[in-house]
């Protein structure tokens, strides 16, 4: 699997490649490719933001910056998605739908958003994480690497998998516990310790 990031701020995703992320990157059962938008553009001083038509507060991302980054990375496998407060809700069946995929681009908006004559010549599906406003896109980003990441071989084990909250009847996960037995005078509960290996 791999993940094309599109973003105004690569170094955040520095963050992302650590733990079982960073070994599976490490390991080649994913890649993770970021791509600064602003190396696209054809303004000396860098500018990749416009006002907006018919005003308005905040800027815009212009589209041709945009659609050129996107080209940088498109292959005929590639799906494109927008993290975008308008998109449908992420949740774990869209995150196994997505772990099916060879080739994830994901677009990180910033500002006030994106030209939507770009959005509706590149994207695919626009995805949220949740009924709120960020800054931008790169932590929904950063979400939708994480949860889909968990489904593909060599990342973590199936049995992690199949025991975790909405992977059965979507179901949350019971409550676990370890050493020590007692923990502020709160004991293990009984039927588990005789579990215990």
């Amino acid at each position: 699997m791999k993940f094309s990031v599109l973003t105004l701020f690569p170094e955040m995703f520095d963050a992302i490649k650590t733990s079982i992320i960073g070994k599976a990157i490490k390991n080649k059962a994913i890649e993770i490719e970021v791509v600064n938008i602003r190396d696209f553009s054809k303004n000396k001083h860098k500018k990749v933001d416009d006002t907006p038509y018919g005003g308005g507060a905040g800027m815009i991302m212009m589209p041709d910056v945009v659609y050129d980054a996107y080209k940088s990375v498109k292959t005929v496998k590639s799906k494109v998605i927008y993290l975008s407060p308008q998109g449908e809700t992420l949740n774990q069946e869209k995150v196994e739908a997505l772990s099916k995929e060879e080739h994830i681009i994901l677009l990180c908006g910033h500002y006030e958003g994106i030209d939507q004559r770009v959005l509706d010549e590149i994207v695919d599906q626009e995805i949220s994480i949740g009924d709120y406003v960020l800054t931008g896109g790169e932590i929904p980003a950063m979400v939708v690497i994480d949860t889909v990441s968990r489904y593909i071989d060599g990342v973590i084990n199936k049995e992690s998998i199949n025991e975790e909250s909405f992977s059965r009847d979507n179901l949350l996960e019971y409550p676990q516990y370890t050493r020590p037995e007692e923990f502020h005078n709160m004991k293990v509960p009984e039927v588990l310790l005789s579990r215990t290996s």
